[in-house]
C-alpha cells in the first residue's frame, strides 16, 4: 500500500486512530455496563415491589401503590387493576414494554394461575441514559482532539531532526569537498544512522564529481588540441591553389566535421559541469543568428539530396540564448531531418520564443515517439552508423535550459519537432534580476 501522506501526518493519524479505538471501546463499555447494571437494579426493585404488593392482606391495600410512577394490574382485576390486553401475553420475568408512546419496565409473576404485572415508568431511566450518552460523546470527541494535538506536538518533535537533516542534504554546499560530515550533529538513533548513510552516499557522490571534473578537464585539453590541429591543417590545405575540386571538397568536409566535433565537445563539457557561470563561459546569440549559421552549414547537404529547404525567420525575436546549446539543439534536429528524409522538404520556422523543424521523411510511429528521446534509441528506419544519441542530447540540453521539446506527426508522413524557449528565457531573466 502506497501512503501519500507525510510522515508527520501519519503520526497524527495513528494517534487519532488509536485514541478513537481506545476511547470508543471505553465509551461502549461504560454505556453497556451502566445499562446492564441499571436494568438489573430496576429488575430487582420491581421484583421486590411486586412481592410486597402480593403479600398485602386485601385488594384495598393495592390502591396504595409504593410509588406514583408505578402501575399494577392482575388477571380478573377490576377498574384500574384490570389487566390490559397488550400485557396478557407477557411471560413471567422482567420486560420492557411500550404503551401510548411511553416506555415502561414490567415485572410479571403468575401465582395460582393468576397473572400479576407491575409497570414502572422509565422516563427517568431514559433521561439518565441520554445524559450519560452525551457525556460519553463529549469525552470521546475531546479525547480525539487531545490525541490529534498530542500527535501534532510529537510529530513536530520527532520530525524536527529529520527536517533539519533533509535541509542539510539538499543544500548544494554538501557537494563541496570541504563540507563537514552530518552524523556528528545527531544522536546515535535512527536519524543518526540516516545521517551516517547520507555521509557515505555524499562522499561517493563527491568522489564521482571530482572524477568528472578531472575528466572534463582532460577532455578539454586532450580533444581541443588535436581538433585545433585539424582545423589549422584544413585552413592551410584550402589555401593551396593546386588542390583540385574533389580534394578541396574533401578538405572542406573534414573542416566542417572538425568544427562540429569541436562544438559537440564544447556542448558535452558545458553539460557535464555541475557549476558553471554561463555569462562568462557561454557565448550568447539570437535565434536568427544561430539559424543562419546552421543553414549555411546544412543547406548544401540538404539540397544535394534533392530536398527542398524552406526557411522562415520573420517572427524571430531578439532575445539572447546560450549559443552553444541552441546550436546543438537546432543542429541535431536539422541533422535528424536530413538523415531520415529521402524526398520532399525540410522546413525551419522561427517563432518569437522558439522554432520548428518539419520534414516529409519516414516519420516516427506514435508508440515510439517518447522513447526517441532516450539514449541509444533509433527509429525503425535505421540508417548510417549513428548511435541514437542526437535526440537524447537535445532532450538533455532542453532539460538543462528549461526548454520544452515536443514531437508530433506530419500529414501524410514526416515529423514536426517544436522547441519552446520561453520558459528558459523567463528563468534567465529572473536570475539576471536577482543578480542585479
Amino acid at each position: 500500500m502506497e501512503f501519500k501522506q507525510s510522515l508527520a501526518q501519519r503520526i497524527i493519524i495513528a494517534f487519532a486512530l488509536m485514541s478513537a479505538f481506545v476511547a470508543g471501546a471505553f465509551a461502549f463499555g461504560i454505556v453497556a455496563t451502566v445499562h446492564l447494571v441499571e436494568e438489573r437494579l430496576i429488575s430487582a426493585v420491581l421484583g421486590g415491589d411486586l412481592q410486597r404488593l402480593l403479600l398485602m392482606d386485601s385488594v384495598s391495600d393495592w390502591s396504595h401503590r409504593p410509588r406514583p410512577d408505578q402501575l399494577f394490574y392482575f388477571s380478573g382485576g377490576r377498574d384500574d387493576f384490570a389487566l390490559p390486553k397488550d400485557l396478557r401475553h407477557l411471560d413471567p420475568g422482567f420486560h420492557e414494554v411500550f404503551r401510548d408512546q411511553l416506555s415502561y419496565h414490567a415485572m410479571v409473576e403468575i401465582v395460582d394461575g393468576r397473572r400479576y404485572v407491575l409497570l414502572q415508568d422509565q422516563s427517568d431511566f431514559e433521561e439518565r441514559e441520554r445524559v450519560l450518552f452525551a457525556v460519553v460523546v463529549v469525552g470521546f470527541v475531546l479525547s480525539l482532539a487531545l490525541a490529534v494535538f498530542l500527535g501534532w506536538v510529537l510529530a513536530r518533535k520527532v520530525m524536527a531532526p529529520v527536517i533539519r537533516l533533509a535541509r542539510q542534504v539538499r543544500h548544494r554546499d554538501q557537494l563541496l569537498g570541504l563540507a563537514p560530515p552530518l552524523a556528528p550533529d545527531y544522536a546515535a538513533d535512527e536519524v543518526g544512522q540516516l545521517a551516517v548513510a547520507f555521509d557515505a552516499t555524499l562522499g561517493r557522490l563527491r568522489d564521482a564529481l571530482t572524477r568528472e571534473r578531472l575528466f572534463t578537464s582532460d577532455v578539454s585539453h586532450e580533444l581541443r588540441t588535436p581538433l585545433m590541429v585539424l582545423a589549422t591543417s584544413c585552413e592551410l590545405l584550402l589555401e593551396n591553389t593546386k588542390l583540385d575540386d574533389r580534394a578541396r571538397a574533401q578538405v572542406e568536409r573534414i573542416a566542417r566535421a572538425s568544427e562540429e566535433m569541436r562544438e559537440l565537445v564544447k556542448t558535452f563539457l558545458m553539460l557535464a559541469r555541475a557549476q558553471r557561470d554561463e555569462g562568462a563561459v557561454a557565448s550568447q546569440a539570437t535565434l536568427k543568428e544561430v539559424a543562419d549559421d546552421l543553414l549555411g552549414v546544412w543547406r548544401d547537404t540538404i539540397e544535394q539530396k534533392g530536398l527542398q529547404l524552406y526557411y522562415s525567420a520573420g517572427a524571430a525575436g531578439s532575445v539572447l540564448y546560450n549559443a552553444t546549446f541552441l546550436q546543438a539543439v537546432m543542429g541535431n534536429l536539422l541533422r535528424n531531418a536530413a538523415h531520415y528524409t529521402e524526398r520532399g522538404f525540410i522546413r525551419l520556422t522561427l517563432e518569437p520564443s522558439g522554432f520548428m523543424v518539419e520534414d516529409s521523411g519516414v516519420g516516427i510511429p506514435e508508440e515510439q515517439r517518447e522513447a526517441m528521446f532516450q539514449p541509444f534509441v533509433r527509429g525503425g528506419e535505421k540508417r548510417g552508423e549513428g548511435l541514437g544519441l542526437g535526440l537524447s542530447l537535445v532532450q538533455r540540453i532542453c532539460d538543462d535550459q528549461c526548454w520544452i521539446v515536443s514531437l508530433t506527426a506530419m500529414t501524410p508522413n514526416g515529423c514536426r519537432f517544436h522547441v519552446d524557449l520561453s520558459h528558459g528565457r523567463s528563468q534567465l531573466t529572473d536570475r539576471d534580476e536577482i543578480i542585479g
